[in-house]
């Protein structure tokens, strides 16, 4: 969910970056064709770098280690949930995304239906290998192979700049560039800027067609025409309008001379800016989050943890060779090559399950820690190596009062793991796992039972007897 929202945030500050650039460095060039391609690519650019995964002198690969984040397990009194939760804010942003996308994507779905329902009902006449569709309601502009006309007067001198103007939007495909537009604006739809791309695509294509006619006619007899027929009607949104928006610029660029060969050079500096870029968000170390259907069960585990007289073991108070005996592999360092993106992640001895059972086998809650009221969520990393061994264990967020301790000596002493694998070769992974340490809530008049008194439960009428120790005031 979050994933999502940070790929649109990623993919406007690429639209943002690559628009303002265009718009100062490169938007009054003559070289249209070129600036038209220029803009698709910087779209599409935009959309997939926030996708990529590149390794870069080390940067997003290399000796990086990818981590994973574990479920979080709960050592003490288990909570119990209220019946209603307030929806957290990312699930409200994603529910209002999805609902403006759907609106979008249908409003593109009906636009394209009712153009293909007014083309057929319009008169067809082929033109110098062009097909005009004639309809009343038409206003002059292009649609994908057709132009569209309201009336049809082949000898008229006015008529025919503007059959040539809508014949180079046909011949160049611009409703196609159009149409890829239109599904940016569905994923997009929020984003002020892609309506400035859309602006700015729109304009090119103008400038295209605008050239093609002043190359037979000319460019003041052209204008004009374009102030004569200046109107307002809103057009499809695949569609070229002979005279939709932005006559005043059409007009200053056709008197306008050509760009001079030498300002091909401005080009080049979208080349930084897109391996900026690039280096943002391509080469970045990404967290992995383990997917429901890789861990196969729910791991979060609430456990009844005993009272202990002895505080936590450290590694820390133990000779080399006695956290050996413990754990033979835990001084062993392997350096071994890690990928960018892990194919296959860890799994512990016995999946997740037998991790779970180890964890509330082993975990204890410290005296002293209870005996202070400690409680909170302590953060574990630990790194998973090529044979599977656990390297570099360390508390990423502590409590105090041995809980932090305790959390190390049994993720030090755990076995080996599955290692990661990319390729079918074994890389190194960092883990994450929290562990929440809570407190039961004192009894407020204990009574004291002497053990021949407690009744036993019948036979069959329960599988056991838990015993819980509780803090008293």
């Amino acid at each position: 969910m979050e994933s999502v929202l940070v790929y649109l945030l990623e993919v406007s500050v690429c639209l943002g970056l690559t628009l303002l650039i265009y718009r100062f460095a490169l938007s009054e060039l003559t070289f249209f064709s070129l600036n038209r391609a220029i803009l698709l690519v910087l779209l599409v650019s935009s959309f997939t770098i926030p996708l990529l995964s590149i390794d870069f002198m080390g940067i997003g690969g290399g000796n990086v280690v990818r981590e994973m984040t574990l479920p979080v397990f709960q050592v003490g009194e288990q909570e119990t949930l209220p019946t209603y939760q307030a929806p957290k804010w990312p699930s409200i942003l994603l529910v209002g995304y999805l609902i403006g996308a759907l609106v979008m994507a249908g409003r593109l779905i009906f636009g394209f239906m009712i153009s293909q329902r007014l083309i057929g009902q319009a008169q067809k006449v082929r033109h110098e290998n062009h097909l005009i569709a004639l309809h009343p309601d038409f206003v002059p502009a292009s649609f994908f192979g057709y132009i569209l006309m309201p009336s049809f007067e082949p000898e008229d001198p006015s008529q025919k700049q503007i059959i040539l103007h809508e014949s180079m939007h046909v011949t160049y495909r611009h409703s196609w560039d159009l149409l890829l537009v239109n599904f940016a604006k569905v994923i997009f739809w929020f984003n002020p800027l892609i309506y400035l791309f859309e602006r700015s695509l729109r304009e090119v294509h103008e400038y295209q067609a605008d050239q093609g006619v002043t190359f037979y006619y000319s460019p003041k007899e052209y204008a004009m025409l374009l102030l004569r027929l200046i109107s307002g009607k809103p057009g499809w949104q695949f569609m070229n309008n002979f005279n939709q928006f932005q006559t005043k610029k059409r007009i200053l660029m056709m008197a306008k001379g050509k760009s001079s060969r030498l300002q091909r050079f401005r080009f080049f500096a979208l080349i930084p800016v897109l391996g900026i870029l690039m280096f943002m968000f391509s080469c970045e170390k990404e967290e992995l989050l383990p997917k429901v259907s890789d861990l196969k069960e729910e791991f979060t585990e609430i456990v009844e943890v005993p009272l202990t007289d002895q505080p936590a073991p450290s590694f820390a108070d133990l000779p080399k060779d006695e956290v050996q005996k413990i754990n033979p592999v835990i001084i062993t360092e392997v350096a071994d090559e890690v990928f960018d993106v892990v194919e296959q992640q860890p799994n512990p001895e016995g999946g997740m399950k037998g991790w779970n059972e180890y964890l509330a086998k082993n975990l204890k809650y410290p005296l002293s820690a209870r005996e202070k009221g400690i409680e909170g969520t302590v953060i574990v990393v630990f790194e998973i190596h090529t044979d599977g061994s656990i390297h570099n264990v360390e508390i990423l967020r502590g409590i105090g009062g041995g809980a932090d301790e305790e959390a190390v000596r049994v993720v030090s002493s755990a076995p080996r793991w599955e290692p990661g694998r990319q390729r079918g070769r074994a890389v190194k992974t960092r883990m994450r796992l929290p562990i929440r340490f809570k407190i039961e809530k004192p009894v407020a008049f204990p009574v004291k039972i002497p053990v021949s008194e407690i009744p036993l439960p019948k036979v069959n009428q329960q599988s056991g007897l838990v015993v819980t120790a509780y803090q008293s005031k």
